[in-house]
């Protein structure tokens, strides 16, 4: 059973901006597991924070990772994507290999799990298209220099006990919006079995046009993909999209087509 403990991340980014910045936070451990070839990060939990298969490092091992690029249906060629939680780099590192036109920029609180990405998940160093940030994703996102940059926003925040996003507000994810251009599209990992899905899913919905949300995966985990302008749903060119982006990726792109069918 896990313990229950506050947010490092979601105090300090709720913290307000005349409180005294606070000596440097103490984060939970970060740390490793393997098993049959795969390794696992954690925030001294039980619970899994990503993964890796030791052999093909930069694929997306977990399911829920691969639906965090559904986007891909509607955005073949974006030209910036960003994560907002770096985990085991997992999308950072794909979207690095597979658009080699595009920017790529993961936002990442704890300098340790920037850390253990570059040292045991194989995540590159930073270059003339990726930057890792150690930073607050609610700054990143209310950073006016950050308006209207992303093509992509794929957010994946959660602290040692893994059961829901730290940043969740309404406020939040209208930031989010605001990031992306006229475009844009934003998933979100939540989990559907907790009481923050209802939360998170009425704040998505206040902050964009459309949401859509993919049928539970894993142990409860429930991608959205919220578009900033509506888009009507056309299940065969979704289809067709789909078929291009298996034979490109490999990805498990129909899935997410009959998924989005079944919403």
């Amino acid at each position: 059973m896990l313990i229950k403990r506050k947010s490092i991340e979601k105090e300090e980014s709720s913290r307000p901006a005349s409180t005294p910045a606070p000596r440097k936070p103490k984060y939970a451990p970060v740390t490793l597991s393997e098993q049959d070839g795969v390794r696992y990060l954690h925030f001294g939990t039980e619970w899994v924070q990503g993964a890796m298969r030791i052999r093909k490092p930069n694929w997306p091992e977990l399911e829920y990772a691969q639906q965090m690029m559904t986007w891909m249906l509607w955005q073949p060629q974006p030209k910036h994507i960003a994560q907002l939680g770096l985990g085991t780099a997992t999308l950072t590192k794909y979207c690095y290999v597979t658009f080699p036109e595009a920017a790529v920029t993961a936002v990442e609180l704890n300098p340790s799990v920037i850390a253990i990405c570059a040292s045991m998940f194989k995540l590159p160093a930073n270059d003339a298209r990726l930057r890792v940030l150690e930073m607050d994703a609610l700054d990143f996102v209310n950073d006016p220099a950050n308006a209207g940059a992303l093509d992509v926003l794929q957010v994946d925040l959660y602290d040692a006990t893994a059961r829901g996003p730290v940043l969740d507000s309404a406020e939040f994810y209208q930031s989010c919006n605001a990031c992306l251009v006229d475009d844009g599209i934003m998933t979100v990992n939540l989990f559907g079995d907790h009481p923050s899905y209802a939360r998170n899913i009425k704040a998505i919905k206040f902050a964009f046009e459309q949401v859509i949300c993919l049928p539970q995966v894993h142990d409860g985990n429930v991608v959205a993909i919220a578009f900033k302008r509506k888009r009507p749903v056309d299940l065969e060119a979704l289809a067709a999209r789909a078929a291009q982006i298996v034979t490109d990726t490999k990805l498990p792109a129909k899935s997410w087509v009959k998924g989005i069918a079944a919403t």
